[in-house]
């Protein structure tokens, strides 16, 4: 016979794991809470310098008197410490939290590197196993206040960047790498999707590699073609933030384990890399992305009574609901739970439940979109809902854990909502 515990979980030992969940949660809520900005280094292609790149990254923001935070997810390569200089780094415990690897005062690292016996041990793990310790660099890393957290993802769409996208939430940005030939570009594309699909916006694309100035006669030649990012920021309709040419310094830099920008050496290279910092620089001061970009939805008319239409300032949420709980698929919902709330003051101004349509395809979008949702909250939902909500206006969030509706809803508002994977994302 069980033990009852209560009217969520069915057993003690449901309870208690409930219990040690929502505290896992709250501890990575919490140490998100104290980082401003948040900027997610992508590419699909394996060998266009996006470690290089987040590494000068940091550098420069660190340099200019920012509190800066670097991670290195990319398990199987980790290549960080070394282009810092810090491969004999090891990180220590403090107050049950590791302490990461500090440079110049200003930019503290953590890579699995640090955490090797040897230099050449190969890391053979699967998916989850990879996710934990990208959670733990995020949660029981010792990072403090940051004005901006980078993270260097390894190349491609599996699971670090996934992972890292669904820790750090929609208000990450990301930062896509590529070289100019056509098979990179054609990896990087990916990219830009995997991000539309994620919610994440896209600061822009950078073009690595992107010709190579003559150190004798500064004539200029391009290798590998030139050209492909900026025709691919283009198609995808995301800024293009600049070419970085080849720089013999900048590998020897590396090499030594300094990053080139902080040389302060005039060359094209230099000029491009401040160039593309410029957008995340612009971070500072200014109000999230997405908390802004849903703050500023105005209601469009429609029979809703005045006091229940969502006033300046305010955003409508739907929420699928099945035996009173978040379900965690959308297309199965029993109801929708509609919230209008106000971003500004994070109160709840008006909340009702609605029986939806029958589930057709294409029915629950414009359903929502006659309700005038402006955000949809669901456990899981599939690749197609997803397009025909965003074509709507809707913004998306998956991955919710399962609670009631007002749980969920006051939780996005304080900004502590931790989301893990989409649970129906076929």
């Amino acid at each position: 016979m069980s033990d009852k515990a209560c009217g969520s979980c069915s057993t003690a030992s449901d309870c208690q794991s409930r219990s040690k969940e929502q505290e896992k949660n709250r501890k990575l809520a919490h140490s998100l809470s104290r980082i401003k900005h948040k900027v997610v280094v992508l590419s699909g292609k394996g060998g266009v310098g996006k470690s290089s790149v987040a590494a000068n990254v940091a550098a420069e923001l660190s340099l200019s008197g920012c509190r800066v935070g670097l991670v290195d997810v990319d398990v199987h390569g980790p290549s960080i410490p070394r282009l810092f200089g810090l491969e004999d780094s090891r990180p220590v415990t403090r107050d049950q939290k590791l302490v990461p690897a500090m440079w110049n005062g200003q930019l503290l690292v953590m890579s699995l590197g640090f955490l090797l016996q040897s230099k050449e041990d190969s890391v053979i793990w699967r998916g989850p196993v990879k996710m934990g310790l990208i959670r733990q660099f995020l949660e029981d890393v010792d990072w403090g206040d940051l004005d901006y957290l980078i993270v260097d993802c390894p190349p491609g769409t599996g699971d670090e960047p996934l992972s890292v996208v669904q820790l750090l939430g929609h208000e990450a940005h990301a930062l896509i790498v590529t070289s100019p030939q056509d098979v990179a570009v054609d990896d990087v594309r990916r990219s830009v999707n995997f991000c539309r699909h994620t919610g994440n916006q896209v600061l822009g694309i950078v073009e690595n590699m992107s010709g190579f100035v003559c150190p004798r006669c500064g004539e200029e030649a391009h290798i590998f073609s030139s050209g492909g990012g900026q025709k691919l920021a283009q198609e995808m309709q995301v800024p293009f933030l600049g070419g970085i040419p080849l720089d013999p310094d900048m590998v020897k830099a590396a090499d030594e384990g300094m990053p080139f920008i902080a040389r302060q050496a005039e060359s094209p290279a230099l000029s491009a890399l401040q160039k593309i910092l410029e957008p995340i620089k612009q971070l500072q001061g200014q109000k999230d992305f997405f908390q802004d970009q849903l703050s500023n939805l105005q209601a469009s008319p429609s029979n809703t009574p005045d006091s229940v239409r969502p006033q300046n300032g305010a955003v409508k949420i739907a929420i699928p609901l099945a035996q009173g709980r978040l379900c965690q698929h959308f297309g199965h919902c029993e109801l929708f739970a509609l919230f209008s709330v106000n971003t500004e003051d994070k109160t709840i101004l008006h909340q009702e439940q609605l029986t939806p349509p029958p589930h057709e395809p294409g029915v629950l979008p414009n359903w929502l979109a006659e309700k005038e949702a402006g955000l949809v909250i669901a456990g899981g939902m599939g690749s197609r809902a997803q397009d025909l909500l965003r074509e709507k206006g809707i913004r998306i969030i998956t991955g919710a854990p399962e609670g009631t509706a007002e749980e969920i809803v006051k939780s996005w508002l304080d900004g502590n909502l931790v989301t893990g994977q989409n649970a129906c994302d076929h």
